[in-house]
C-alpha cells in the first residue's frame, strides 16, 4: 500500500509540473527560465515548440508527418534564414500557424519578448542569415515613400495601406505595424507577397516606405469624409446609393405631378 501510494504521490506531482509547464495559450515552456535571452532557451522552446514542423534541428520537414499533440506538422528548412525571418514571423504572430495549410496572419503573441529574442538567437545560429533591418523613418521622405508604394506595394495593399484579396490570398492592413516588421516583410517577403533585395530597394527608400506606411496610421483626409480610406470601391457603392435615393425621389415627385 505504501508503495501504491508513493507511486500515486510522484504521478500527481509528474503531473502538475507538466501542467506548470503548459500555458494556457498551448506552448510549451521550460520549467526554468533564464533572466536574459540565450540560445539555449531559444533550442528548448524551439525543440519544445516549433520542431513538429521545421524539426529538431530545424532542417525542416518536407512531408507532413504527426506531431507533438497530434497536430500534423510540415515547414522548411530555417539553416540560413537569419534573425531577420524569425523575427517578423514570431512578432507579427504568423507563427506558430495552427494549420499548416491556413495562410499565415496576425494572431496573438503566444511568446514573451524574451522568448522570442532567444528563439531569433537559436534560428540565427542555425547558420550565417540576413540580420534584423533597423529602417530610420525620422530620416526618410514620406513623399518618396508614397512613390515607392505606389509602384510597388499598392497593388496589393491599397494606397492607404488598409489591404484587400488577391488570388489565393488575404492582403493584412498595415495599420499598428511597427517599423521594423514592416522593412522585415519588405526583405522576406511573407507567404505570396513579393520579396525586394537591396538591390531593388535600397535602405534608404525603404525607410522612406516604412515612413509613408507609418503615415497611414492617422491620414489626413482632405476631401473630407474617409470613408474607411478603402479606395474607390466604397466610394463607388456610396455613390451608386446615392444615385438610386435621387432616381426614385425624382420618380416619386414625376408621379405626384401627374396625378
Amino acid at each position: 500500500m505504501r508503495a501504491l501510494a508513493a507511486i500515486v504521490v510522484v504521478t500527481f506531482f509528474a503531473g502538475a509540473g507538466v501542467a506548470l509547464a503548459v500555458s494556457q495559450n498551448g506552448i510549451v515552456r521550460p520549467a526554468y527560465e533564464p533572466a536574459h535571452p540565450t540560445v539555449k532557451l531559444g533550442e528548448e522552446l524551439f525543440n519544445a515548440n516549433c520542431s513538429s514542423c521545421h524539426g529538431i534541428g530545424g532542417e525542416g520537414i518536407a512531408k507532413p508527418r504527426p506531431g507533438a499533440g497530434g497536430v500534423t506538422g510540415a515547414g522548411p528548412s530555417l539553416h540560413g534564414v537569419g534573425a531577420q525571418a524569425a523575427d517578423f514571423y514570431l512578432r507579427t504572430g504568423f507563427m506558430p500557424l495552427r494549420n499548416i495549410h491556413s495562410e499565415p496572419s496576425n494572431q496573438p503573441i503566444p511568446f514573451t519578448g524574451k522568448e522570442i529574442e532567444a528563439l531569433t538567437k537559436f534560428v540565427a545560429s542555425l547558420g550565417h542569415g540576413p540580420g534584423i533591418p533597423h529602417p530610420e523613418p525620422a530620416k526618410a521622405s514620406i513623399a518618396q515613400g508614397f512613390e515607392l508604394f505606389t509602384e510597388d506595394c499598392a497593388g496589393c495593399h491599397q494606397s492607404l495601406a488598409r489591404g484587400g484579396f488577391v488570388t489565393g490570398a488575404r492582403v493584412p492592413p498595415l495599420q499598428g505595424v511597427g517599423a521594423t516588421q514592416i522593412a522585415e516583410a519588405v526583405r522576406i517577403g511573407p507567404y505570396l507577397m513579393p520579396r525586394f533585395s537591396q538591390r531593388q530597394i535600397s535602405d534608404p527608400q525603404l525607410s522612406s516606405i516604412v515612413s509613408y506606411v507609418l503615415s497611414t496610421n492617422h491620414p489626413d483626409n482632405r476631401g473630407g469624409w474617409s470613408i474607411g480610406n478603402l479606395g474607390p470601391i466604397p466610394e463607388g457603392l456610396i455613390a451608386w446609393l446615392a444615385a438610386i435615393v435621387l432616381a426614385v425621389s425624382c420618380l416619386a415627385v414625376s408621379r405626384r405631378l401627374k396625378a
